[in-house]
C-alpha cells in the first residue's frame, strides 16, 4: 500500500467579495517532493475574471494523471514484450460534460498517443494489446470511471 499526498492551499484576497462569488479561484497546489503548481478552476465553470491565468484546473491534472498513468505502464508494458520505445507523446483530451441533470463530469478521456520505437514496431494486433493492458493496469484508471479511450496516433503525422 502507499499513500499519495497533495496539499491544496487557497486565501481570499484584499478586496474579493465571498459573499457574492467575487473571489479569485487561483491556488497552490504543494506535493510531497517539493514541487508546487498553481492551480485553478476552469474559465469554463468560473469565467476568466475569476480564474487564475496560466494555472492548471482540476480537470486538466485529471486528463494528465490518466495520460501519465497509461504512458508509464505502456512503456513498461512495450519493455517487457521486447519493443524499444524511444519517444512518447500524448494529445490527451478529457471531455467535460452534464450527467444526472445539472452535475457535470469528466465522462470521458480520449489519449492520443504518438509513439516512435527503435527496431521492430509493435504491428497493430500487438499495439492494441499493448493499450490494453497498459490500461487494465493503469492505477488511475482503475480508480476512475472515467470511459478512457487509446487513438494511438501516427508519430509521423
Amino acid at each position: 500500500m502507499a499513500h499519495h499526498r497533495a496539499a491544496v492551499e487557497w486565501a481570499l484576497k484584499d478586496g474579493e467579495d465571498f459573499a457574492a462569488g467575487r473571489y479569485g479561484r487561483g491556488h497552490q497546489i504543494s506535493f510531497e517532493g517539493g514541487h508546487t503548481a498553481p492551480g485553478t478552476a476552469s474559465a469554463q465553470v468560473v469565467g476568466n475574471k475569476w480564474a487564475a491565468a496560466g494555472a492548471i484546473d482540476p480537470e486538466e491534472l485529471l486528463t494528465a494523471s490518466i495520460s501519465a498513468c497509461h504512458m508509464l505502464t505502456f512503456l513498461h508494458k512495450a519493455r517487457e514484450a521486447g519493443f524499444v520505445v524511444i519517444r512518447y507523446r500524448d494529445d490527451a483530451e478529457g471531455l467535460m460534460e452534464k450527467i444526472d441533470g445539472d452535475r457535470m463530469a469528466v465522462t470521458r478521456v480520449t489519449l492520443k498517443p504518438q509513439i516512435s520505437y527503435a527496431g521492430r514496431p509493435p504491428n497493430a494486433e500487438e499495439r492494441d494489446q499493448l493499450h490494453h493492458a497498459a490500461h487494465e493496469q493503469c492505477f488511475i484508471a482503475n480508480s476512475v470511471k472515467t470511459q478512457v479511450v487509446v487513438e494511438e496516433r501516427d508519430p509521423a503525422a
